[in-house]
């Protein structure tokens, strides 16, 4: 495969000028851009008519990773054009957050073919209930085909999300790229880096992503509780503590879930997804360290689509929990999925709402993870 990075700013345009001449129908573009792109379409509308026959594939960030640096206000794109696989799009439009999992299937059905080797989604990360939307793709795909992907972000503001849908910048959109051939090689990780703290509570009333009562008391005045001085910010600062679930007691493998919204009139919280009745959550605070080493580990679990002397495509997806927490120390996560990798890493990716990635089987929606996808081709 033919792979290209590049960039671009405002104040400084392209950092490639002409674009790589790699249009083809077997060519993906994908697009990780700030959100007031939207308004400002001409970049996008340049890479449109740079690549008439491509598949254009792209989001809005909470932060666009390009190589092993975070930028705002910038696009990150990836040009791939593959020499032995083929490549299909398909999407959904979700009116409501009830959509998501409809959406799921529908795109899932468009893409199953039994060549199918792997599908990357992107979602908008305010109307999608991710759970939902992963939940449809695992009813239709079996657990051999690799599903990666992120939820779109909108910065620390939580308003407007979106997914390029035809070539645009459109809300409300769900779209995924599926990879079919026997030469097209992906690997996946997924790891977060969270310290749980404080009293176990169970969820006493939930509805979908709904939390309303834990231990049968409000969930958000439970959760200003533990927040202090920081509920001011809500639901912005949620993100500095993420709610660990696990199903039982005996369950060692909990999922974390992310605040999107705050409902001070139900005194809800919703979450970007399910939170099961029943369930036993717990809040978690940031390790710096562990959360780096997280980073690590996500890269080292991909490693089966890196070879040595080999270039590869690296799609990293993080949390944007982890932006507010890491800081001034953000790029060193970077640096350390693009270390932890052999061969030519070219790294792009973006600050999410919600990460996609298998684990323990099939795929599963996370939050305040650093999730990894790489991609290549093999050799004949």
């Amino acid at each position: 495969m033919n792979l290209q990075t590049l960039c671009y700013t405002s104040r400084s345009g392209w950092s490639i000028d002409p674009f790589p001449a790699l249009d083809s129908n077997q060519t993906l573009v994908l697009v990780f851009s700030a959100p007031e792109f939207i308004d400002f379409p001409e970049p996008i509308a340049a890479l449109r008519k740079a690549y008439p026959t491509s598949h254009i594939l792209g989001c809005s960030t909470a932060g666009e990773i390009f190589g092993t640096s975070l930028q705002d206000k910038s696009l990150s794109v990836a040009v791939v054009k593959f020499e032995r696989t083929s490549l299909a799009v398909g999407s959904a439009v979700v009116h409501d957050s009830k959509d998501s999992f409809s959406a799921g299937r529908l795109i899932a059905e468009r893409l199953k073919q039994p060549d199918l080797h792997g599908v990357f989604i992107l979602s908008d990360g305010s109307q999608v209930n991710g759970s939902e939307l992963v939940r449809g793709f695992n009813t239709v795909l079996p657990d051999t085909v690799c599903i990666t992907g992120g939820l779109a972000g909108d910065g620390d503001r939580f308003k407007r999300t979106w997914v390029i849908h035809d070539g645009t910048p459109q809300s409300g959109i769900v779209a995924a790229v599926g990879f079919y051939g026997d030469r097209i090689e992906i690997g996946h990780g997924s790891q977060g880096g969270w310290d749980i703290f404080g009293l176990e509570r169970t969820v006493t009333r939930s509805e979908g992503n709904v939390l309303y009562e834990l231990d049968g008391k409000a969930a958000l005045q439970l959760y200003k509780n533990y927040l202090g001085d920081l509920a001011t910010g809500l639901p912005s600062t949620a993100l500095l503590f993420p709610l660990a679930l696990r199903a039982s007691a005996t369950d060692d493998k909990p999922i974390v879930r992310t605040v999107l919204a705050v409902d001070e009139a139900s005194q809800s919280m919703t979450f970007a997804g399910d939170i099961p009745q029943g369930y036993r959550a717990q809040l978690m605070k940031a390790n710096f360290e562990r959360l780096i080493d997280g980073a690590s580990q996500a890269a080292m679990m991909a490693q089966s689509a890196a070879a040595a002397n080999s270039d590869t495509l690296c799609i990293a997806v993080s949390c944007v929990g982890r932006r507010l927490i890491l800081g001034s120390r953000i790029e060193d996560e970077l640096e350390a999925t693009v270390k932890a990798l052999p061969g030519k890493p070219h790294q792009v990716g973006f600050y999410s709402y919600g990460e996609i990635s298998p684990s323990g089987g099939y795929c599963n929606l996370h939050n305040q993870t650093m999730t990894v996808t790489t991609i290549r081709e093999a050799a004949v």
